[in-house]
């Protein structure tokens, strides 16, 4: 029987309103032109229904908080950046396929349920370094996600759109109705995992150990069934919930409502926003839009970020230390994470805070080649996360999830990995507007390396 654990907030945030961002510092925001064009799209956007429900979003904090105790993990993943063209049923369904695929090797190697948690509808804003883009002599605002401008180095293209705000929420809608589409109509059952191949699974060096673990799991599930005389329902379908940046405030202010039944206010456009390293200032619009909001919070940690400043910025998200309220998602480098890992363990620990740890091994290991592509190996991502459960276990703390970019497409962003992808590989099938993700291989290579690492996955002879 599932055990159901009731999450309540201990109190309304203070001095706090949907729209109390605006008196912050806002960073990361696109230039509109026509206000009066965004105050038309912003309240049409007012008036469309949400993309998630608040018993969702509450749920969801329970199963968090499980993960903290070490009763689930977290695993997170999904595009570094959607695009409006990405929003097709095979796209979908391939990148639905891995978080599942994943999802079957954590949990048949750790023991543990999966909370699976999608970076995707909704995932069209992202941060960039610079306001601007100059080429041979031209300079444009820098591409900001399809649901600001487009990726096209044309002055028309780069406009700040209002419009687009709407059409990101109707490209968000079309993709988690086809999720919940495919969850509800079996996709997800663990009786036919086989249903989750990708056409291309049968050459991949990986397929004969993920072929003997499915059919591990498939004669485990009949010999609980024959056990208990009737089919194990619970296995026919999966919870699963959608997480993007909080980024654009603009369009996160127009989705956050109140609802019958539940005090507060809820980010009614996602389960689980994250505030990102380049917006996590304590007296920025990003941290007070959050600190209000009912919704369960990701916040990314880097090596900048000092023991102190993060303690306070807990203080302000979490002032009750509520169970599954705050995740924190370090994103160190395989570099530097022994080093500025262990100190925030440290004064978190001390603290008495009751936090998610979660390792996001991507950004901290992005790199420029000579001929300026970008790229992350697969060596440098596996040795951070390896490094993070020992770092854990040294701190007496818990790594209760992991943070990834993927695709389900065929890729070539990332090298290394099963199939030793090197820089000439690169341009074979490199197709991302920002980050390199990992291809499918990579993605179920590492959910394998991370049960391996806890020493909990034994493969049948």
């Amino acid at each position: 029987m599932k055990r159901k654990r009731n999450v309540v907030a201990v109190r309304q945030a203070e001095n706090w309103g949907a729209a109390s961002w605006r008196k912050f510092p806002a960073v990361q925001q696109p230039t509109y032109a026509d206000q009066d064009e965004l105050r038309s799209a912003l309240d049409q956007l007012g008036q469309l229904p949400p993309l998630v429900t608040s018993w969702e979003i509450l749920a969801l904090r329970g199963l968090l908080a499980d993960a903290a105790e070490g009763r689930r993990f977290l695993l997170q993943g999904g595009d570094c950046a959607e695009s409006f063209d990405d929003c097709t049923s095979p796209l979908i369904s391939n990148r639905l396929k891995v978080m599942l695929q994943m999802s079957l090797v954590l949990t048949h190697g750790l023991k543990l349920p999966i909370v699976r948690v999608g970076r995707f509808a909704g995932q069209y804003a992202k941060p960039r370094s610079t306001d601007t883009e100059t080429r041979d002599g031209v300079t444009l605002p820098s591409y900001r996600g399809d649901i600001v401008n487009a990726p096209a180095f044309s002055a028309d293209a780069r406009r700040a759109d209002p419009r687009r705000l709407i059409k990101g929420h109707a490209r968000s809608a079309m993709t988690m109705n086809f999720v919940r589409a495919l969850i509800d109509g079996g996709f997800a059952d663990l009786h036919h995992p086989e249903y989750w191949d990708l056409a291309w699974v049968e050459h991949s060096p990986l397929q004969g150990e993920y072929r003997q673990m499915v059919e591990s799991i498939g004669n485990s599930l009949r010999f609980m069934e024959t056990l208990a005389g009737s089919s194990v329902g619970e296995f026919q379908r999966v919870d699963f919930h959608t997480s993007h940046e909080a980024l654009l405030l603009h369009y996160e202010e127009a989705m956050t409502r109140q609802v019958p039944r539940h005090w507060g206010w809820f980010n009614l456009s996602t389960h689980f926003p994250w505030i990102g390293m380049r917006t996590a200032d304590i007296g920025g619009a990003h941290v007070e839009y959050c600190r209000g909001i009912r919704n369960p919070i990701g916040v990314k940690v880097g090596v900048s970020t000092s023991a102190d400043q993060l303690l306070r910025l807990i203080d302000v998200l979490d002032p009750d230390n509520e169970p599954g309220r705050l995740t924190l998602i370090h994103r160190m480098g395989a570099k530097h994470v022994a080093k500025a890992l262990p100190p925030l363990l440290e004064t978190v620990k001390a603290a008495g805070r009751k936090v998610l740890w979660c390792c996001d091994p991507m950004h901290g290991n992005t790199e420029s080649l000579g001929s300026g592509v970008k790229t992350r190996r697969f060596e440098n991502i596996r040795d951070e996360l390896d490094q993070a459960f020992d770092i854990h276990e040294a701190a007496g703390t818990r790594l209760g999830g992991v943070h990834l970019e993927l695709t389900g497409e065929n890729v070539t962003e990332c090298m290394g990995g099963a199939r030793d992808l090197t820089e000439n590989d690169l341009n074979r099938a490199y197709k991302s507007m920002v980050d390199p993700r990992l291809n499918y291989e990579q993605s179920l290579e590492l959910a394998m390396l991370i049960v391996r690492k806890r020493g909990d996955l034994v493969m049948p002879g």
